[in-house]
């Protein structure tokens, strides 16, 4: 019988293609592949398992497996991304906040990631962008400059009052007659208070 089989061109039936319709083994299959790719959340992985079909159950009896041997760690996840984003992208520790959130990470976790950013470095990080901007508008009218400015760091979550004490720092060490007339309220929306 086994003759007739690959006499008719599908091939013998292995281990490997036995457990295809084994849920578990999808699950498992999935979750490696997208591990490979890069680091996920358990909250990723299970929508991921989700999408494809896989019941509940065997996604759950995975993902605890994964967690178990430690494929899976949300902690360490959310740790790596805030060294990552903040001294890549620059965000502050708002913006790391919401988007760990959005990443499914555990508010307890995310609290702890974002913990390890040292306040002062934060500030540095901030000084570092404002001086990039103000500095890549020079020659533009100061209003400009500091919209400019402003817009790029609130979109890294940064607090208006800081965002604004900076530029006003740059300001006054560019020599600006503008520093001493900066009214951080011309500048901020008032729908946004």
């Amino acid at each position: 019988m086994a003759r007739s089989k690959q006499a008719s061109g599908s091939p013998p039936e292995t281990a490997e293609t036995a457990e295809v319709g084994d849920p578990e083994e999808q699950a498992r299959q999935i979750c490696l592949r997208l591990l490979t790719i890069a680091p996920r959340t358990r909250t990723q992985l299970a929508t991921a398992l989700r999408r494809s079909g896989i019941p509940a159950e065997a996604a759950e009896t995975v993902l605890s497996r994964f967690a178990d041997v430690g494929l899976i760690d949300d902690a360490a996840f959310a740790r790596a991304w805030v060294e990552s984003r903040h001294y890549s992208r620059g965000l502050s520790r708002r913006s790391l906040s919401a988007e760990l959130r959005r990443q499914g990470v555990d508010s307890q976790e995310i609290r702890e990631a974002v913990d390890t950013l040292d306040p002062d470095q934060e500030v540095a990080t901030a000084r570092r962008l404002v001086e990039q901007k103000m500095a890549g508008t020079r020659g533009q009218p100061p209003e400009v400059r500091v919209r400019r400015a402003a817009a790029a760091l609130a979109r890294k979550g940064y607090p208006a009052g800081l965002v604004f004490r900076l530029i006003k720092e740059v300001l006054e060490q560019e020599g600006s007659a503008e520093a001493l007339e900066l009214d951080p309220d011309h500048y901020l929306d008032p729908d946004e208070a």
